[in-house]
């Protein structure tokens, strides 16, 4: 499906020029001037083909100051508009009393500011709207005020103008005081010349599957920000550069000229497609800096948009749908036990922001005891989960459900691929590379340790098991997280060998010969490589998945068929982490904003130049997170077994960006 839609310009291109046409038929010279001086394009709606006057006679009573040549005007329908300090173009609702762009009022009369008034005005109410109204004014109701008097516009403009000056001289001051703090992706990515990973990457994300051809040169209407109206009016931008759900934006008319050029989030509440003011009564103003540019801003418009592109008309919506997520809050769900990693406990669904689920173990009675994760993430799964494929559970002191509490429905979580385990399938002891959950920096040498149901596998890391097999950890068969024998070796990535192991560099073949044991075949792997879009280099928003609840600015830094090496910026390589390029823990640039989730920034430069002293101790903070779980890192293991022999790990050399399906394991050796 387009998502992005070619603007229909034809009709409205020829009511535009010929309400433009009818005009200069029926206007004098000296109007035709002033008109010409400054064309301003009010709202698409305000272009009609009637060449009269709409006004009603209540409306012709009032009298109009003559206006200055200098104002910037154009004259339609035989009514003037301008800016504020013209003292025209702006109209008063009989009903509400509200002063507002004349053009944004409801009606051929522009009596009402909208339908709701308009209905309401009746003969009981007249009075009480007319006292209303002067008050607006700046002038205190008399005695004499009768229902179908009027004070001059000009002089209720006046008075409203005096006072949107002093708020807005108030906001200022109030802006001044309050410093600009925290961080923006905009700066960031213009002052380094940085790329973002396209929406389209990550498919669990909102608008994922449905992002379509947004890109460069598309249009939008956006509020209008250099504009001193004391209403809100938009005008048209283009974007000029995408960065995820940011787009850098451009008012049209500013051609080559980026000074007022500014980040926003297409998703967000600000941004419409073309015609959207047309069809809400908004209306359209140049910015003010570019106001003497041209004389005739709807023939312009009408030149600039003609066969561009806008998002669709039911962007905001689908919007809106892809941010719907079906976990509620009081969902029960089986959760890895944090503490331990081989099995799983009852958790309730606390709160749910952006899909991220933060879920309290339902033993914790001051609900401190948490864990965060995305809801497709495979690390919870349904009520009776666990009993089903044979996985360790603890079980709850709670003997029965808490008020409120029920099961979330087993369709909700994330379906795993159906595995055929008649034939040849994995057996218990068989060897294989696996990224180590409790350090995701490493892929590390690994034992499958049990056979569970439906393809599920409980694997153990070499060197470094827990006696009573507390650290075991669960793994499907198809998950990207595991790896064949050698995969590491093709693929130029360092493998961490078991702690403790002497004989290095490590050589598969002779630790299998030394174990007797037997390499996992590769067949049984998932080796498919979906056409994921990802590259080195680009930002992303990532999950700090040593502790779950952080979502980081990261960058792509090596892509290895469908997994991807996640740094987060501003800290050390040591805490990169291996994700799968279909991960519910990466999101787009702007994910955070869109959702309202925090974001943390990468590390200031006072923490970079203090990490070299302070890395142990985040380390160890973050394996807190799994409690009496520790394990060495490949760096650590060199330290430990170096001895002042030379030697060194497969480096990578070159980063294999395949997006499609391919043979990339190396040939086990007999």
């Amino acid at each position: 499906m387009e998502n992005t839609k070619d603007l229909a310009f034809d009709t409205f291109c020829k009511l535009l020029l010929h309400t433009f046409i009818s005009q200069t038929e029926h206007t004098s010279r000296a109007e035709r001037k002033r008109r010409d001086s400054f064309g301003m394009f009010d709202g698409y709606d305000s272009c009609s083909e009637d060449t009269s006057s709409s006004s009603s006679s209540d409306e012709s009573e009032e009298e109009v100051a003559p206006l200055p040549s200098s104002l910037p005007i154009i004259k339609n329908n035989g009514q003037v508009y301008t800016y504020p300090d013209g003292k025209s173009g702006m109209a008063t609702c009989e009903m509400c009393g509200m002063v507002g762009v004349r053009d944004a009022f409801y009606s051929k009369t522009k009596r009402f500011c909208s339908v709701s008034c308009s209905r309401s005005y009746s003969s009981n109410s007249k009075k009480a709207s007319i006292l209303a109204r002067l008050q607006v004014a700046g002038k205190p109701p008399t005695k004499k005020a009768k229902v179908l008097q009027k004070q001059p516009l000009v002089a209720k403009l006046a008075a409203y103008a005096q006072y949107q000056a002093t708020l807005q001289n108030q906001a200022k001051t109030k802006a001044a005081a309050v410093p600009v703090e925290g961080f923006s992706w905009g700066n960031y990515i213009n002052s380094n010349s940085f790329t973002a990973a396209p929406v389209t990457c990550f498919k669990h994300a909102p608008m994922g599957t449905c992002w379509g051809d947004i890109s460069e040169g598309v249009r939008v209407e956006v509020p209008n920000t250099d504009c001193s109206l004391p209403t809100k009016v938009f005008w048209i931008a283009g974007i000029v550069k995408l960065a995820g759900y940011n787009a850098l934006l451009r008012y049209e008319g500013f051609e080559n000229d980026s000074s007022l050029d500014f980040w926003c989030n297409v998703c967000g509440s600000d941004i419409h497609p073309v015609g959207w003011c047309a069809t809400s009564g908004k209306p359209l103003v140049p910015p003010r800096t570019i106001q003497h540019k041209y004389t005739n801003w709807k023939a312009f418009l009408v030149k600039r948009l003609t066969g561009a592109k806008t998002l669709p008309p039911d962007f905001s919506q689908k919007v809106s749908e892809s941010m719907q997520y079906p976990f509620k809050t009081s969902m029960r769900v089986e959760v890895v036990d944090k503490t331990h990693l081989c099995r799983t406990r009852v958790a309730v669904v606390e709160s749910v922001i952006g899909g991220r689920l933060r879920l309290v173990y339902e033993e914790s009675e001051d609900k401190t005891d948490d864990f965060w994760c995305h809801m497709y993430s495979p690390l919870i799964h349904h009520i009776g989960w666990s009993r089903s494929i044979g996985h360790r559970f603890k079980r709850s002191d709670i003997t029965k459900k808490q008020d409120g509490h029920f099961d979330a429905p087993p369709h909700l979580f994330m379906k795993v691929k159906e595995v055929d385990a008649a034939g040849e399938w994995f057996k218990e002891g068989m060897k294989l590379e696996a990224i180590d959950p409790l350090n995701l920096s490493a892929i590390c040498v690994a034992t499958i340790r049990k056979v569970l149901a439906d393809g599920y596998l409980m694997i153990g890391i070499d060197g470094s098991e827990a006696a009573d097999g507390s650290d075991w950890f669960c793994y499907h068969a198809t998950s990207p997280s595991i790896f064949p024998v050698g995969f590491c070796e093709i693929n130029m990535i360092e493998l961490t060998p078991p702690r403790g192991y002497a004989k290095l560099p490590f050589k598969w073949f002779d630790y299998l010969r030394e174990t007797d044991s037997i390499a996992a075949p590769v067949k049984l792997f998932n080796k498919e490589v979906p056409n994921h879009g990802f590259h080195v280099g680009m930002k992303l928003e990532a999950v700090d998945l040593m502790e779950p609840r952080l979502v980081c600015v990261a960058t792509v830094t090596r892509i290895i068929h469908r997994l991807l090496r996640i740094h987060f910026d501003g800290w050390e390589d040591e805490y990169d982490q291996w994700v799968d390029c279909e991960s519910p823990d990466l999101y787009p640039v702007g994910w955070c904003q869109l959702t309202g989730y925090q974001l943390q920034p990468p590390a200031p430069q006072s923490s970079r130049d203090s990490q070299s002293s302070s890395s142990k101790q985040k380390k160890k903070a973050k394996s807190q997170q799994y409690k009496g779980h520790k394990k060495m890192t490949s760096l650590q293991l060199k330290e430990e077994l170096l001895d002042g022999e030379e030697y060194s790990f497969l480096q990578g050399a070159s980063d294999q960006e395949s997006n499609g399906s391919a043979s990339y394991y190396i040939k086990q050796e007999p």
